[in-house]
């Protein structure tokens, strides 16, 4: 702890965010819901956050070697925190719509920011601790997060001014985190083409992972307001899917490191179309029967992203770690922006039992894809393979860099 205790300031507002924006995605489904938004409109919402979120991925790391981390978080936070009050003034979904791009924008790079600034002051000494607090912080975040909603109830302004609150006061803790702003990180490369030579089948992946997880966060409060769970179930609802893709994260990681990592996506993507099967079909609207559906879901949907980009990585060559990064992130945005507003959709027609229907229609288009190209293309020894799995979030780019090992970091 005496390593790691110079970060907490960091670790302090990555918390804050990451329980901020889970709180938000969950909230403002639901309160368009109660404002008489439909189906296709919330769908848009979602999907407008999804756009601004690739925009800061493609333009954050310009900003912080313009104007430094300090000065970015700063204004970004700031932003943030107005556009959440902004919504409840005026209650519209195209203004929503707008006001949801602007904050995933500021989302994408206020993480990237803090994650960057944890890069340049973790060592080789504390990393694997920092990495293991990150997560701890990650997950109990967004989990607290969501039982805000019927605690302060989704009524009124009280938990926009919470979630205001929150990113104003996130400014407090970084503010003390060192007398020095870190220096600039390298520009981001993107390049589409050269990803796609890399692995088509992990682009593809993180489209479908963006087409489908992303698609639950937005929309699962609407499943699960559409089969009549409560406010308290909703958040228990969205927390068990969260909490269940951490059960499987290693476990499939540690196989995939051994076999032909394909073969462990195949598998994922089955558990993941078996249970959002069983959530259309067979869960119905009771509750706990949609408990265990969530939770097994969440646990082989979950990895699926952290295992794309492993695949990538076996294929990428030296030098290429960075773009496969910053790329994996781009296209699971591109997923994420589609797919709420198609899902929505199928909502809108056919009821909340569509989303999962949805979900698994993608998921089975997916592996057999995965089993085209498991027949044109050879699996990389797991001798030859440069890197090992890790388990990623999808908060920037830049964790992916905390997450590696130092031997391979040379790259990066």
């Amino acid at each position: 702890m005496s390593q790691i205790r110079p970060l907490i300031p960091l670790l302090v507002t990555a918390g804050i965010l990451i329980g901020g924006n889970g709180l938000q995605g969950t909230y403002i489904s639901l309160r368009a819901l109660q404002e008489g938004f439909s189906t296709l409109l919330i769908g848009l919402v979602g999907t407008g956050y999804n756009i601004g979120f690739a925009i800061g991925c493609i333009y954050v790391t310009r900003i912080l070697r313009s104007i430094g981390h300090i000065r970015t978080f700063s204004a970004m936070a700031a932003i943030a925190s107005a556009v959440s009050i902004a919504m409840v003034l005026f209650i519209d979904p195209w203004f929503w719509f707008l006001m949801r791009l602007v904050a995933g924008l500021c989302f994408a790079s206020l993480f990237a920011t803090v994650e960057s600034w944890l890069n340049a002051r973790v060592t080789n000494a504390n990393r694997a601790r920092t990495l293991s607090v990150y997560r701890l912080v990650d997950l109990g975040s967004v989990t607290a997060a969501q039982y805000l909603i019927p605690t302060v109830g989704i009524d009124g302004f009280q938990l926009f001014a919470i979630i205001s609150m929150a990113l104003t006061l996130s400014l407090v803790p970084i503010s003390f985190a060192d007398r020095s702003s870190p220096g600039a990180p390298k520009e981001i490369r993107f390049d589409i083409k050269a990803l796609w030579n890399i692995s088509p089948l992990a682009t593809v992946g993180c489209i479908v992972v963006g087409l489908t997880n992303s698609t639950f966060r937005s929309l699962g409060p609407i499943y699960a307001e559409g089969i009549g769970l409560s406010i308290t179930a909703i958040a228990t609802f969205m927390s068990i899917g969260i909490i269940g893709g951490v059960v499987l994260q290693y476990p499939l990681g540690i196989y995939s490191d051994r076999l032909d990592r394909r073969l462990v996506i195949l598998f994922a993507t089955f558990g993941s179309l078996l249970a959002g099967l069983y959530l259309a079909f067979f869960a119905g609207s009771d509750e706990w029967l949609n408990f265990a559906g969530i939770f097994v879901f969440g646990a082989f949907a979950m990895p699926l992203y952290s295992l794309c980009s492993a695949h990538a990585n076996d294929h990428a060559a030296e030098g290429q770690h960075a773009l496969v990064s910053a790329g994996m992130l781009f296209f699971w945005s591109l997923g994420a922006i589609i797919g709420p507003l198609f899902a929505s959709f199928m909502l809108d027609l056919f009821g909340p039992q569509a989303l999962f229907i949805y979900t698994a229609a993608v998921l089975a288009a997916f592996m057999l894809y995965t089993l085209q190209r498991m027949m044109v293309r050879e699996g990389v020894p797991a001798t030859a393979r440069s890197m090992r799995f890790r388990n990623l979030l999808r908060t920037s780019s830049f964790f992916n860099k905390l997450a590696a090992p130092p031997e391979e970091r040379k790259d990066r």
